[in-house]
């Protein structure tokens, strides 16, 4: 899949696709039906297929000072969009500049000059513009104008009727609910970031572990978490499983939210690396102990209860597949 970070900056071979339009955030499976119908009508029509999506996130530009809210790093959400098999993703940069064109003006000097589309997808309650003032009737519109096709794709809904939103994963994120978040999502949610250097405070007392920054990632629930933790060699993802802690270590006074996770039977140099990190299960909340055989002997419990959790999830099912959601325990 190629990657274009400017509408301006296509190739010619690259024009007169279908493209989907959203932030896709997450990429759960509501955005699937969106990008996975423009791939389906590309094909049918014999014409490349696209995805657009806004880096950096546009609440990142108008409201800074929020709290890290997003699911997926734009490398984790390339890759999604790749794997549904797209041909190209516009990363198109997004700023207060980006922010003031029209609607109309996004539609004439984005998709019809910039990139030339034959047929847009996006979900139903898209909007766009400066003001957000372009939604899907103006889409309509705007085709008719500019001899382009619209398809819009309703909203997605599990067999209970809970829809597939980005919001309702982060809030089973934040509430420790790692599984519910997976069953919307289509896959077990990931914390993915470079490994580095900590106190290395887990070696001294036999838990060696790596220690992942979460950067713009949404914080899920501080606690200890069942894993599955995928090590980028180059294509190839090795996974294993582990345990992790997302939290302030407050057994030594820390303050600094940090995760740090425990490969189960290895222990790999993995400073610098780049580290995939999948929630399975919220196994307990933080607490602090009364000194460091008592946190020993519950990381050894821990580490006890998440070996059978992952022994039933079952062996993976390949080196750079998603690890598949566990269903919550009743």
């Amino acid at each position: 899949m190629r990657i274009f970070r400017h509408y301006e900056e296509v190739s010619p071979d690259v024009r007169g696709a279908v493209i989907a339009l959203g932030n896709f955030d997450g990429v759960h499976l509501g955005h699937r039906a969106v990008l996975g119908t423009a791939q389906r009508l590309a094909r049918q029509a014999g014409r490349p297929a696209a995805a657009m999506t806004f880096e950096p996130h546009p609440r990142m530009v108008f409201k800074p000072d929020l709290e890290p809210f997003r699911l997926t790093s734009f490398r984790t959400k390339a890759r999604h969009v790749e794997a549904i098999g797209l041909d190209f993703l516009y990363a198109q940069h997004f700023d207060l500049g980006f922010a003031a064109k029209s609607a109309e003006e996004f539609v004439q000097e984005v998709l019809v000059e910039g990139l030339g589309v034959s047929h847009v997808v996006v979900g139903a309650d898209y909007v766009f513009g400066r003001g957000r003032v372009g939604d899907v009737a103006f889409l309509r519109q705007m085709a008719v104008k500019y001899g382009f096709d619209v398809t819009s794709v309703g909203s997605v809904t599990a067999a209970d009727g809970t829809i597939y939103s980005s919001t309702n994963i982060r809030t089973a994120l934040r509430e420790g609910r790692p599984a519910e978040a997976a069953r919307l999502l289509g896959r077990c949610w990931e914390i993915e970031g470079r490994v580095e250097h900590g106190d290395a405070r887990g070696r001294t007392i036999g838990f060696p572990t790596a220690n992942v920054s979460l950067g713009e990632l949404l914080r899920p629930a501080v606690g200890v978490y069942a894993v599955r933790a995928g090590i980028d060699k180059g294509a190839e993802t090795l996974w294993h499983d582990g345990v992790a802690n997302f939290g302030r270590r407050p057994t030594f006074d820390k303050q600094t939210l940090l995760l740090e996770v425990h490969l189960f039977d290895t222990s790999p140099d993995l400073y610098g690396e780049h580290l995939r990190v999948a929630l399975v299960e919220h196994l307990r909340a933080e607490r602090k102990f009364a000194g460091l055989e008592d946190l020993r002997a519950q990381i050894v419990q821990d580490g006890q209860e998440a070996r059978r959790i992952l022994a039933e999830l079952g062996p993976h099912a390949g080196p750079a597949a998603d690890v598949p959601w566990r269903p919550a325990t009743p």
